[in-house]
């Protein structure tokens, strides 16, 4: 729980969504296993990954609430091996049949470095983010071993409302 009070370097960032310590203490006391930190060796938050399962049948699947790298330390691989560790977990511990998360429909940094990552543009979803920006959302999918005809990355045909999203 400590860690959570030196998060500031990472959560200052602009690029970094953020969220009241109630959010991150449910996250690390219902799936711990998906609420990872990287340190630095001065002890330094390098970043963090926080995820959860959710969903159920073949929408049962690994979701990336965020994942953020602190600017010293990007470029260097760090988001990749979070990822990758969430994804691991959500295939071996839960037997997801995919892993997905949002992403503001304008950072294309993040959704290119997302497709490298495998991921695809499931749909667009309208009005995801609210507040004094209000904007679009990509619902961006990676599907598991599970998903062994990969059915749960097929890209909508059309973009759907917050409220139509299943979980």
């Amino acid at each position: 729980m400590n860690d959570l009070f030196r998060f500031n370097n990472v959560n200052l960032d602009v690029l970094t969504e953020t969220y009241n310590m109630p959010f991150y203490l449910q996250y690390m006391s219902k799936w711990p296993e998906l609420f990872t930190v990287a340190e630095a060796p001065d002890n330094s938050i390098m970043g963090y990954m926080l995820g959860k399962s959710e969903g159920s049948d073949t929408l049962w699947h690994g979701h990336v609430s965020a994942v953020t790298v602190a600017p010293l330390y990007r470029r260097l691989g760090l988001a990749k091996t979070l990822m990758e560790d969430l994804e691991n977990t959500s295939s071996n511990v839960y037997n997801a049949f995919f892993v997905d998360l949002f992403v503001r429909a304008s950072n294309t940094l993040a959704i290119n470095m997302y497709e490298k990552f495998g991921y695809v543009k499931y749909r667009r979803v309208l009005g995801y983010y609210s507040g004094d920006d209000p904007e679009d959302a990509w619902d961006m999918r990676k599907a598991l071993a599970r998903d062994e005809k990969k059915q749960s990355v097929i890209p909508m045909d059309r973009p759907v409302l917050p409220q139509e999203l299943e979980w």
